[in-house]
């Protein structure tokens, strides 16, 4: 109960409460790499489903293979970025790709990156400096797409709080055939991309003062791999984190996972609060 008791206590963090913003991009490994991706999206999106939370795409590039090189969405829901934090990083995964010929093992990777959502007050944006330009957007969705200029494209300088430089935003949006709605999703990403920013110079002076893997959710670190052949799945930041389920995780059954993450976290801030 006093062990308890010392965990209730650790300060919240007010991020915690917010939706998630989650980006999956493709990285080694080709075509492979963005069939990866999809799984994880798919991963994802049958989590996310399981606890009744609210996946829409924001913005996606299909692989030419299938699955994604790139794919944009956020999760709405009660306290989901507090628990989808944990998945930034880069994945890893073993397996044979269906276009190997000789049945060799290849490795391919994705990354993965989770922000908390932006409102309109967490920053500060000059909407009058937005520069944008319409497109048609063009795929899938019938004649409407390809003849209506419905996708935008907006631009906006802004200085990096990380570097003290201006530096030029560039954000398209193609999801709707409604300009409007694609203005709306894009100055909604504008925010977050911001506010990412401004939130990793925070959290960089958190962990000048106390060193994390699982709570800063370094997105350049390999976090996690999913090896086919022996059915398991590994997260590399905490000893023995090894899973002999990867048919059930693939599936969305991701919660062994983060409930063994979260305890390491609240063990580590815990270990700090007595130290402080």
């Amino acid at each position: 109960m006093e062990q308890d008791i010392r965990v209730m206590m650790i300060p919240k963090d007010p991020q915690d409460s917010k939706n998630a913003v989650m980006e999956i991009r493709a990285g080694t490994g080709g075509d492979e790499a963005c069939l990866f991706a999809g799984d994880l999206y798919r991963m994802y999106s049958k989590f996310c489903e399981n606890r009744g939370w609210k996946v829409e795409v924001t913005s996606v590039s299909e692989g030419a293979s299938g699955g994604y090189k790139e794919i944009d969405f956020t999760v709405t829901g009660n306290g989901c970025y507090g628990i989808l934090k944990f998945e930034s990083g880069v994945h890893r995964v073993q397996r044979v790709p269906k276009t190997e010929t000789q049945g060799r093992i290849h490795t391919s990777a994705a990354s993965v990156a989770v922000l908390p959502e932006a409102e309109e007050f967490d920053v500060e944006i000059n909407e009058g400096e937005i520069k944008w330009d319409t497109f048609r957007s063009s795929g899938a969705g019938g004649q409407n797409v390809n003849k209506v200029e419905s996708g935008v494209r907006l631009r906006y300088m802004w200085k990096n709080p990380n570097t003290g430089e201006m530096q030029e935003i560039l954000i398209e949006c193609t999801e709707t055939r409604d300009q409007p709605k694609n203005r709306e999703r894009a100055l909604a990403r504008l925010r977050t991309r911001i506010y990412d920013m401004e939130y990793e110079k925070y959290i960089n002076d958190i962990s000048a003062k106390r060193k994390t893997m699982v709570s800063t959710g370094d997105r350049s670190a390999k976090i996690r791999t999913y090896n086919y052949p022996q059915g398991r799945v590994t997260d590399h930041r905490v000893e023995g984190l090894t899973v002999y389920n990867l048919a059930a995780v693939m599936d969305g059954d991701l919660d062994e996972i983060i409930n063994r993450l979260q305890m390491a976290e609240n063990a580590e801030r815990l270990k700090e609060n007595i130290e402080s």
